[in-house]
């Protein structure tokens, strides 16, 4: 089975040190014993820092935009370090160096692609070009809320949501440079158009990721 694995930059490089990676990584080793595994990492509040001083320097939002995937990348590398001989060297620049990279048999990662894809689109994107089976998005909180359960005590979780809703409840987002939360109508569409089967889990806990691969766990997104 083909499973894309998306990891919340604000999870992986939370604590600037290398235990979060060593975790994931041994998760993911397991993941890919008996399917092939694609990972794409986000920036976390090291992209955003980077972005504000872009911005300060009055820059575009595109080359905002494209400070952040440069941080995105260089956490693919701390995570194909942690992999090790499991990870292909490299980290992919697009989709199809992914798609070609995947027939090493070993985990392939990557962070961003271009401006205006987040973390989400872009793993959503990978998921279609490469026709994975699942899509597991591993964030900070247990799944998909009605509102942001860190401002809202009283947010409920949804264990099932069709794409239809998501874009309801995501309308109204920002979409400038490092500004994305949980999924962007970029990921969503075409979470759509392709009915990819996803599970959003609190990426806290990297073993979260086995779980959800049972899709016992989190929010599930089902086709409409």
């Amino acid at each position: 089975m083909k499973i894309v694995v998306t990891i919340g930059g604000s999870i992986l490089i939370k604590d600037h040190d290398y235990k979060k990676f060593r975790d994931y990584a041994n998760v993911l080793k397991k993941l890919n014993q008996d399917n092939e595994v694609f990972v794409v990492v986000g920036g976390g509040k090291t992209a955003r820092d980077y972005i504000d001083i872009a911005r300060s320097l009055e820059v575009s939002e595109a080359m905002c935009d494209d400070v952040g995937i440069e941080v995105t990348r260089l956490n693919a590398k701390l995570l194909i370090a942690a992999l090790g001989k499991d990870a292909y060297p490299d980290v992919p620049h697009n989709f199809r160096e992914a798609l070609t990279y995947a027939n090493s048999g070993n985990i392939i990662v990557m962070g961003g692609t271009e401006p205006a894809h987040s973390t989400d689109a872009v793993g959503s994107i990978l998921a279609e070009f490469v026709g994975s089976d699942l899509l597991i998005n591993a964030t900070s909180v247990d799944g998909l809320y009605n509102k942001d359960p860190n401002k809202y005590p009283d947010a409920v979780m949804f264990k099932e949501v069709k794409p239809s809703k998501m874009m309801e409840l995501m309308s109204h987002n920002d979409v400038k440079a490092g500004t994305y939360e949980f999924f962007d109508m970029t990921a969503i569409q075409i979470i759509k158009r392709s009915s990819i089967k996803t599970v959003i889990v609190n990426g806290e806990d990297p073993k979260n990721i086995l779980i959800a691969n049972e899709g016992n766990i989190g929010t599930t997104i089902i086709p409409e």
